[in-house]
């Protein structure tokens, strides 16, 4: 793939030819092989006239989840699906393509009817979802073309919590509709019993109207910028900014989620050193933001290049983890830095 010139001022991601060589060698030796797997299924058939049966019943193999920690999977998701072992993540985050016509870099995703869409969401999502452990906490990213679909199929294996809706700036005007400027995120999980730390993922908000007791600030703080106090995250996201060319988590990706959002997810729903399942990995957000929070991840991807990304980003993070509009702790309002 030819990277593109870019101005001087460009930080959006780029690989040079030396380095896609480099990074092709390190995501060759992440790819799982024969000797990572484990059989679920007892001992074939044996016997000559029982050969053809013992052959279409012979023991499935899948991938042990030790093998599983820190790899980005370069694989058809519904080909790798039957080879990942049941209940390894702690945490799952879907962004699967939305039922929109779009082009992942040669790799075509066309509209379908709707019925359509949610037979496709049938046909992966109950496989996705068994990958995640009891307790385990799911999100599912759509738009509202597809929302429906998503929360009548993800019923059906899993409890339903909440819908965020989060504010996508990047919207484009329409000259007989509202504009389409917000997306869903499905907050699911396995279970009853699930983890949630409300403490991590506190937003920082302007004081308009400060209220004072005992002429002391109550429940704010006077601080250089302003008058800010600390509330608890709502299901409504106005926060966050969509990447663009001057930010360096920036890819081509043409549906790249930012990392500030999926910080929220990975902080709010996992704990250090848990495993973040991503099986639709596009650039490596997730992957990204989860090694900067200190969790491990898995991912998949079929797009080559967009693995190859993914692991520039890892390799940048090591030396900067950082993430734009969360600092000391705490979520800050769009555009605060």
């Amino acid at each position: 793939m030819t990277t593109p010139e870019r101005a001087p001022r460009n930080k959006t991601l780029t690989l040079t030819d030396t380095e896609r060589r480099r990074l092709a060698l390190v995501l060759d030796a992440m790819q799982p092989s024969t000797q990572e797997t484990h059989h679920l299924q007892g001992p074939a058939p044996a016997g000559a006239e029982e050969a053809e049966t013992a052959h279409e019943n012979a023991p499935l193999e899948r991938l042990a989840p030790e093998h599983l920690y820190d790899r980005i999977l370069n694989h058809d998701l519904f080909c790798l699906l039957p080879r990942l072992p049941a209940g390894f993540a702690d945490l799952v985050i879907i962004d699967p393509p939305y039922n929109l016509d779009k082009d992942f870099h040669g790799s075509r995703f066309r509209a379908m009817k709707g019925e359509d869409y949610a037979g496709w969401l049938a046909g992966w999502l109950p496989g996705v979802l068994a990958c995640a452990k009891e307790g385990a906490s799911v999100y599912l990213c759509g738009d509202w073309k597809c929302s429906g679909a998503f929360e009548a199929e993800l019923a059906k294996h899993a409890v339903i919590r909440n819908r965020i809706t989060w504010q996508r700036e990047k919207g484009r005007g329409a000259a007989r509709n509202w504009k389409n400027c917000s997306e869903d995120i499905w907050f699911a999980t396995i279970g009853e019993g699930y983890h949630f730390d409300v403490e991590a993922v506190m937003q920082r908000r302007r004081v308009l109207a400060p209220y004072r007791q005992d002429g002391l600030p109550k429940d704010w703080q006077e601080e250089a910028e302003g008058r800010f106090r600390l509330t608890h995250p709502s299901n409504l996201w106005d926060d966050i900014t969509v990447p663009y060319w001057s930010m360096s988590e920036n890819t081509d990706h043409p549906t790249q989620k930012p990392e500030k959002l999926i910080a929220k997810l990975i902080l709010a729903s996992s704990r250090p050193g848990d495993l973040v399942f991503d099986p639709f990995a596009g650039s490596g957000t997730t992957a990204v933001t989860a090694r900067k929070l200190g969790r491990r991840f898995c991912t998949v991807e079929q797009n080559r290049e967009y693995c190859l990304w993914a692991l520039k980003r890892l390799e940048l993070a090591e030396a900067d983890r950082s993430i734009q509009g969360y600092k000391n702790g705490v979520f800050l309002g769009r555009n605060a830095e």
